[in-house]
């Protein structure tokens, strides 16, 4: 596997997704690699943590990575392919659509390539223009001409390839564990939050998941709920600024910022 940013470290739904199916393989009886970035935890450094050359049977490698915008995915995917390529591998899996730009990369030497496309990602806010817009828009190119195989996550993603490349997909959407309810003991203790007191927004701030008009929107209504707001950026600090001055103005919106564990 290679295309997340690290597991563990549910730094966001590709790396949930990446854990969630890696653990699973391992429980099925197959060995499973995975090509973790070096650098550091998209929310910040508080948040690394040393990681380990096996987490729940998952052995874990970790390739160079140049630590820049635009330039971590890009490094990092290129020589997990390189890994991959020469590796002993039956099925090299490649998550998102800018790491597929690399399937070619294990395809030439033998192996069965299969891609998850999380999302239409030069779509996003962050990378509309310039160079990081092309090189995923060409990884999705790739995805289609060289994988064995391409997942997508809903019908909407199905359809686009259907329509724009005639490639047939596999649809497979995510699944979700079963919560276990806890009582709001720490988040009593560290926000002053209650069971049933708050909305919770609970993702990365970017600009296209539409936090801008829950914000908004929430600030036209009379209620004594708060709104929390529970996520760190990625590459996206300006819009995370912009967010909380759009904020401040209103006492009973909360950034918590990333969360995880039992807080989470």
């Amino acid at each position: 596997m290679f295309g997340h940013k690290r597991i563990p470290s549910r730094e966001g739904g590709v790396e949930i997704v990446v854990e969630e199916l890696c653990t699973r393989l391992v429980r099925d009886g197959h060995t499973v690699v995975c090509y973790n970035r070096a650098g550091h935890h998209v929310s910040g450094a508080e948040y690394d943590a040393k990681i380990k050359n096996q987490y729940k049977g998952i052995k874990l490698k970790t390739v160079p990575t140049i630590e820049k915008k635009g330039l971590a995915a890009v490094s990092s995917s290129f020589f997990a392919a390189l890994c991959c390529a020469f590796g002993r591998y039956d099925v090299v899996h490649i998550h998102a659509e800018g790491p597929a730009f690399f399937a070619w990369l294990p395809k030439l030497f033998g192996k069965k390539v299969v891609v998850t496309i999380h999302g239409i990602d030069w779509q996003r806010e962050k990378w509309k223009n310039g160079f990081g817009s092309k090189f995923i828009r060409q990884g999705e190119r790739n995805a289609v001409k060289y994988a064995d195989e391409i997942i997508v996550l809903s019908k909407g993603v199905q359809d686009y390839f259907q329509e724009t490349y005639g490639r047939k997909t596999h649809f497979i959407p995510n699944g979700v564990n079963r919560p276990a309810i806890k009582n709001a003991e720490i988040i009593t203790e560290k926000y002053g939050l209650t069971k049933d007191s708050y909305f919770l927004f609970l993702g990365r701030l970017v600009p296209e998941k539409g936090i801008r008009y829950l914000v908004e929107a929430f600030k036209q209504i009379k209620t004594d709920k708060k709104l929390v707001i529970a996520g760190g950026s990625s590459d996206t600090d300006e819009f995370a600024c912009k967010l909380k001055e759009l904020s401040k103005s209103d006492s009973r919106i909360i950034f918590t910022g990333f969360v995880q564990g039992e807080i989470l």
